[in-house]
């Protein structure tokens, strides 16, 4: 199992291309800089998800996201509920930006976004000085871990860390809605 880590110790690791395992609002997630596109396919392949499927971004605030964004196709009122449902468990699927990689996208033109209120992710985020993916700490087909006894041992021996932490309490995984026209794409 990888060993846990403090955010001090998190945020150099995630700048040199780990991965990370940390709570979220609902789940434990596993999360890595966007930006790396070895660090995102390593994390695609530990997840056995296919890069088609699109991963989500999280930030401590909008403005690490708003280069992989294209804020100027949402219509104002559209943008103004997205913006007024944050900080919190509210995952948007927004329009992206022109040169968004297609190991985020999916290689669709919407990206999904999220500015999380939970105090590790928005620690991390901040340490590390930008957003980052985020996606359930489990295999494909399997459960999402609420605490961190659920983790898979196997999936957390290949992580590079594990960021201590509680899970927010949430239920369910955050919802993901369409900005454009709020349509729930998952409860």
């Amino acid at each position: 199992m990888a060993r846990t880590l403090s955010i001090d110790e998190a945020a150099p690791l995630l700048q040199r291309g780990g991965l990370l395992a940390y709570p979220t609002e609902a789940v434990w997630g596993l999360g890595c800089d966007p930006d790396n596109e070895a660090s995102v396919l390593r994390l695609l392949e530990l997840k056995q998800r296919p890069v088609e499927k699109g991963l989500i971004l999280v930030a401590a605030h909008l403005d690490p996201l708003r280069r992989w964004l294209d804020l100027t196709a949402l219509p104002p009122e559209r943008l103004a509920l997205v913006l007024a449902s944050w900080p919190g468990p509210h995952t948007w699927v927004m329009p992206a930006a022109a040169d968004a990689p297609a190991w985020i996208t999916g290689g669709r033109d919407s990206i999904a976004v999220r500015i999380s209120a939970h105090p590790v992710v928005v620690a991390l985020c901040e340490a590390f000085g930008g957003a980052l993916v985020s996606t359930s700490a489990n295999r494909g087909g399997e459960p999402p871990a609420h605490a961190r006894a659920g983790l898979d041992p196997g999936l957390m021996a290949a992580v590079d860390g594990i960021v201590a932490g509680e899970t927010g309490g949430l239920a369910q995984p955050t919802a993901i809605r369409q900005a454009l026209d709020g349509a729930l794409l998952r409860a």
